[in-house]
């Protein structure tokens, strides 16, 4: 992969993970407010369900978090754009579609075949 590629998907992943880091932030701020009382237990349902909802979104960013510092890594030991399954280079559309993705299109396509087929 040419090194202008290799930037491009830094910078990429580097702002990304600075957007979501700053989101944790703010969900850590958030959290820390005092709790409200409600009289009605409707409003508190509402609340509390908004309050699930954005934790799930938090969960599924910290896992995102992970996978972006994962990619950096590879990136720097020059793994990054090679498919971990059969080695061969990603495609430069998939990286763009998917930039943390470690598996080109054809493999990841099979992983997921495979996992329907067994009902995973």
């Amino acid at each position: 992969m040419k090194q202008e590629d290799l930037d491009f998907f830094k910078n990429l992943l580097t702002d990304r993970l600075n957007e979501l880091l700053s989101h944790a932030d703010s969900t850590v701020t958030g959290m820390t407010k005092p709790k409200e009382n409600f009289a009605d237990p409707t409003d508190r349902a509402s609340h509390e369900a908004e309050r699930s909802f954005e934790l799930r979104i938090r969960d599924r960013e910290h896992k995102l978090i992970k996978k972006i510092k994962k990619t950096l890594v590879r990136i720097e030991n020059g793994t990054f754009g090679r498919c971990e399954s059969c080695e061969e280079d990603i495609s430069i559309a998939r990286l763009k579609a998917r930039p943390v993705t470690t598996q080109c299109i054809e493999c990841k396509t099979r992983e997921e075949d495979m996992e329907k087929a067994l009902g995973i």
